[in-house]
């Protein structure tokens, strides 16, 4: 039999993710992987798993899914929300509500159960030795649009058989770590540029003294914002077709942003005003439309020292790791069956019965 987990609700928009498949955007290939790069490696850090293990995307509201392996360890992390590991009907052990960053060893037959996200528009779900599927082209991200890797290439469905690696979980402590930072960015620093002689200087002043909102039309491509449209120079909006790194603001003629994300397209043929500094993407990734977000211009020089610092922070996450001091879970059964009083009184005769 199979080790594996079935979803019974797939949530959303839930999909297998990685650190991205980078080496083939020449071949028009995407990078895509998690938005939030931090969640991701810390929920894979709290089930023992190396950092680029594939692991669930979830967006907006977690999956229902049922355990078929003998058992399997789960963490989740990102946005806080509720996860319920749910005892199979008939059973008299009591379900239980999991923390947020903390794993958790589940047994067959039980039900893991998330729900809608608060603090973030993604977090993770890891389980240990990570899932049993084909990377393609050295990576288990899943690109919709092209219907390329993950589960079948697409989002998950009810009824999906989600294949493990281990047939069981490794014997030992569960683990948690401190909640993740999940506050936005005050403002998100951009670089600006390549092509910011395209806009007008009054209007690249507009850029960064703006606040926009992201648009409900946002996605993994790309983050639409609504707000002050910018306005180009003679030089308009249209450039030679050129590549799109992770963060490139697009703005097309109508004037507004776009932020390239994970599954960006490889090039592009409008100008770019600007660049968010890599260690500000995880934050970015987590905003649900509706969020409001604001520009910095810092130099290339303070990007970098960015993300370095970023590095040394996600290296040093691990000494934050401790073991997850649960009570023991208690038995109604055996409970009843202990002769755990000695005697009775009489509220109404005073006396020991």
């Amino acid at each position: 039999m199979t080790a594996a987990l079935r979803v019974l609700a797939p949530g959303p928009m839930t999909t297998l993710q990685d650190l991205g498949r980078p080496g083939y955007q020449h071949l028009g290939v995407p990078v895509s992987g998690a938005l939030d790069s931090v969640s991701f490696r810390a929920a894979n850090l709290l089930v023992g798993n190396a950092a680029g293990v594939g692991a669930l995307e979830l967006a907006y509201q977690g999956p229902t899914l049922s355990v078929e392996t003998d058992s399997v360890r789960i963490a989740v992390a990102g946005g806080r929300a509720p996860i319920d590991v749910l005892r199979p009907a008939g059973e008299a052990s009591a379900n239980r509500r999991l923390g947020p960053c903390e794993s958790a060893r589940l047994v067959r037959g039980e039900v893991l159960r998330i729900g809608a996200l608060a603090g973030s528009a993604v977090a993770y779900l890891a389980v240990e030795g990570g899932f049993a599927i084909a990377p393609v082209l050295g990576s288990q991200s899943t690109l919709v649009r092209a219907g390329i890797g993950g589960f079948l290439g697409r989002a998950l469905r009810a009824g999906d058989l989600l294949p493990l690696k281990q047939a069981s979980a490794a014997e030992r402590e569960d683990l948690m770590l401190p909640p993740i930072d999940l506050a936005p960015c005050h403002r998100v620093r951009v670089v600006l540029g390549p092509q910011d002689d395209h806009f007008t200087p009054a209007h690249l002043g507009t850029l960064l003294a703006s606040t926009y909102t992201v648009s409900p039309a946002s996605d993994r491509m790309g983050m639409r914002l609504e707000g002050p449209p910018l306005g180009h120079s003679s030089k308009g909006y249209d450039i030679v077709s050129d590549g799109i790194a992770l963060g490139s603001m697009q703005v097309p003629g109508n004037g507004l942003p776009i932020i390239l994300l994970a599954d960006r397209q490889t090039t592009g043929g409008y100008a770019k005003v600007a660049t968010v500094v890599s260690a500000d993407i995880p934050a970015l990734g987590r905003l649900a439309p509706g969020a409001r977000i604001a520009f910095a211009a810092v130099s290339v020089e303070a990007a970098e020292a960015a993300a370095r610092e970023l590095a040394s922070k996600l290296a040093a996450m691990a000494a934050g790791i401790a073991p997850v001091r649960r009570p023991p879970l208690i038995d109604p059964l055996r409970l009843m069956a202990e002769n755990l009083v000695s005697g009775v009184v009489s509220a109404r005769e005073g006396g020991e019965v």
